[in-house]
């Protein structure tokens, strides 16, 4: 038989192994961000303007005064003439009220802030590339409605 050893608890604590050492929250939070980062469609989305839009993800945070939710199109043509920002505008806050709106509720935590933007190109969040046009719009949430702010 094997004698027994001072086995005393080392500086700072007992080591911890296995699933002890991640906490549930981060867990969860990777798996939720995997999710909703992920595109939950992608087919057509019909706006005013007529133009070709698909959703391309939505992501969420809490950069500041509260959640911000960031719903990202791809529209192909948004740069080229009759397709520049004042052309499709209507078309920003027509995604906010009618495709973000109804899936926020779906989501969870209400935001206080939704973006909406749309990119010529699919595009890695928080990249930029002289070739790709961007457009963006924020909008904060009352009575069911998306209120244009000045971003």
């Amino acid at each position: 038989m094997e004698p027994l050893r001072n086995r005393a608890t080392p500086a700072g604590g007992a080591w911890k192994r296995g699933w002890g050492r991640v906490k549930f929250h981060t867990i969860a939070a990777f798996i939720i961000a995997s999710v909703v980062s992920a595109p939950l469609c992608a087919d057509p989305v019909t706006v005013p303007s007529g133009q070709p839009v698909e959703f391309l993800d939505m992501i969420w945070d809490q950069p500041g005064p509260g959640l911000f939710y960031r719903y990202r199109f791809v529209a192909p043509e948004i740069g080229q003439q009759g397709r520049e920002f004042s052309d499709v505008a209507g078309d920003l806050e027509f995604l906010c009220n009618q495709y973000a709106l109804p899936r926020v509720a779906e989501t969870g935590p209400q935001p206080s802030q939704i973006v909406i933007s749309l990119s010529s190109a699919p595009l890695e969040f928080g990249q930029a590339d002289p070739d790709i046009v961007q457009f963006f719009e924020a909008y904060s949430v009352e009575n069911g409605r998306c209120i244009w702010e000045v971003f």
